[in-house]
């Protein structure tokens, strides 16, 4: 599976980085089978010749599920119940959130190659190092803080026998399943964009047109690039137009957001990263 990335400046150095919302993923996201009682759970872990990551894997998406049902349970909850309100501080604690890690989310384990949109002023090797940096920090700090959270899981966990919910241990609980999800998408990001080798760069198509044999090998599958760089002149219009001494104005981000698809709540974030 390709994924599209759209790259660009908002403020100054501070770049957006964000994926194309794919709809197919809807419903394939339905279709895939993921455990939804203890049973099914244990019949899938239980199996002795199915690798390790495979079972955490089914463990965390048992999690997972487990916890987007309780979020629906305390969203539907009446105005005024302190499921409501519990509802309300983990909306507040979501906006928070740093937009990269929602990014690297993005980047799941079936994405085999990348298509990267940016603006046709930008050095197509300086935005490949801007990705390579993102992956590289992703894979540094979502670790140091997938270790912090899992430890806080146990001790939040003392909390239940309380009769109020335990936010604490919920929230923890999701911010290592977020962090890991980071991780997992920062190192197939940093694979996808390291490896040399399958690189569409721009500054070289001219060569391979012109070459038969490389025309022959762009049929097949096997030889296609996990990185294509596309500059774009549309975006680069929509940049240079609409860029003042502050940066785009949220009006010029939500029609980039438009044009290419993008969620605009999380490309948002990006005015106020420090990233």
């Amino acid at each position: 599976m390709r994924a599209k990335l759209v790259v660009f400046p908002i403020r100054g150095r501070n770049w957006c980085f964000s994926r194309s919302i794919d709809h197919s993923l809807k419903n394939s996201a339905t279709s895939s089978h993921s455990p939804s009682t203890f049973k099914e759970l244990w019949k899938g872990v239980n199996v002795g010749d199915k690798p390790f990551n495979a079972k955490a894997e089914l463990l965390a998406d048992f999690c997972a599920n487990k916890m987007n049902k309780a979020w629906i349970g305390l969203e539907e909850a009446p105005d005024g119940s302190i499921k409501k309100k519990i509802h309300g501080l983990g909306l507040w604690l979501l906006s928070r959130v740093e937009p990269s890690e929602i990014f690297l989310k993005s980047i799941s384990k079936e994405v085999t190659g990348l298509e990267v949109i940016y603006p046709s002023s930008l050095n197509s090797q300086l935005v490949r190092r801007r990705l390579r940096h993102i992956a590289m920090r992703g894979t540094i700090i979502h670790r140091k803080y997938l270790y912090a959270t899992v430890t806080a899981i146990p001790l939040t966990s003392v909390l239940m026998v309380l009769p109020l919910p335990n936010v604490p241990f919920f929230w923890f609980s999701f911010r290592a399943y977020s962090h890991w999800r980071a991780l997992q998408g920062s190192e197939k990001l940093f694979q996808l964009v390291s490896d040399s080798s399958k690189v569409s760069n721009p500054s070289t198509r001219k060569n391979e047109t012109g070459d038969k044999d490389s025309t022959k090998k762009s049929h097949n599958s096997s030889h296609e690039p996990h990185l294509k760089l596309r500059p774009s002149e549309e975006l680069e219009d929509l940049v240079q137009h609409e860029d003042g001494k502050d940066g785009l104005n949220q009006q010029a981000i939500k029609k980039i957001c438009k044009i290419y698809d993008l969620n605009t709540k999380d490309v948002l974030k990006y005015e106020k990263s420090t990233f």
